[in-house]
Order: structure tokens, then sequence, then C-alpha cells
């Protein structure tokens, strides 16, 4: 079985780091793809993204780290022979949007599936957006450490050590 789970990973969380470890489990290959989007503010470039996931899966075999630009995801999972979609849900709101992206992709292509896993309760409040919304408030650098992996912990100790502005991102 092949799974494909895809993200900006802009940084890679706790909660993406929950999700790799549940697809390198479950999939006999899994890509991970890093998505890149010309309308959107990345906080770390591409190959930043690129460089934390690969250390965050280092050992593992059967993963396989990609970059998707301008594409549909499940138009790439065709391309890579994926026979699944693997998506998280946290809340109610990611199912709402998983669900509705799940019937679009099945519109394209019927024969990809997609599987949501739901979360840990101890990661439903763990995003992206949380925790670069903390840098730069006072000792966001201890309060951080508990929602990202340590190697990206440490990246955002030297990207954004020091600064105490709340408008980073």
């Amino acid at each position: 079985m092949i799974g494909i789970y895809a993200g900006s990973y802009d940084p890679p969380t706790n909660g993406h780091l929950w999700m790799f470890e549940q697809g390198m489990k479950l999939f006999d290959k899994f890509f991970i793809a890093v998505g890149e989007n010309a309308h959107k503010h990345y906080s770390f470039t591409l190959d930043e993204r690129l460089e934390m996931i690969m250390e965050l899966c280092e050992g593992h075999t059967n993963v396989t780290v990609v970059t998707i630009e301008n594409k549909f995801l499940v138009k790439y999972a065709e391309s890579v022979g994926a026979d699944y979609i693997f998506r998280g849900i946290r809340n109610e709101g990611d199912y709402t949007y998983e669900r509705g992206m799940r019937y679009v992709n099945s519109n394209i292509n019927n024969n990809i599936q997609t599987i949501f896993m739901m979360s840990p309760r101890d990661l439903v409040e763990v995003s992206s957006s949380l925790v670069k919304g903390l840098v730069g408030a006072d000792c966001w650098e201890e309060i951080i450490k508990q929602y990202v992996p340590e190697p990206v912990y440490r990246r955002m100790l030297k990207k954004f050590g020091g600064q105490r502005s709340r408008h980073l991102f």
C-alpha cells in the first residue's frame, strides 16, 4: 500500500510528527508532500521545511519526502501510484474541510481513497499557525518547545531567537 500525506509544514509540529509516524506504520511506501503556494507567506523556506521533515524521518526507509507545486494532491498521488491520501482530523472544522476535499478528490480520481486519522487529545490544539503566533511573546522559547519536535525547536531558536515582535508572520 502506498500513501501520501501533504501539508505546508510551516513549521512541522508534534501533530505532524504523530501523523508521519502513523503513516510510516500503515503504508509500505509513504510520501510526505510539502506544499508550496505562491500566494502564501511562509516563515521557513521550502528547503528549510524539507530539511526539517527529512531529519524527523531519518532512518525510515519507507518514506520519501517530496514537494508539490501547482498540482492537485490527488493528481500527484495518481502520478506516484498512491492508493491513499492520508489526512489528519483535529476538530469539527478539519473534518468539514477534509470531507469536502475528499469528495472533490474522488470526482477527479475515485480509485484513490482518503484515510482520516483522529489526533490524540493532547495534540488537538497543535497547529503551525498556533506555533507561529506564539513566537515573539515573552518566554515564547519555553512555550513552543512543547508543540514542536526538538530539531524544529532548535531551528526556530536559531531563526527567531531574541525576536520580540508579535508580528513576525
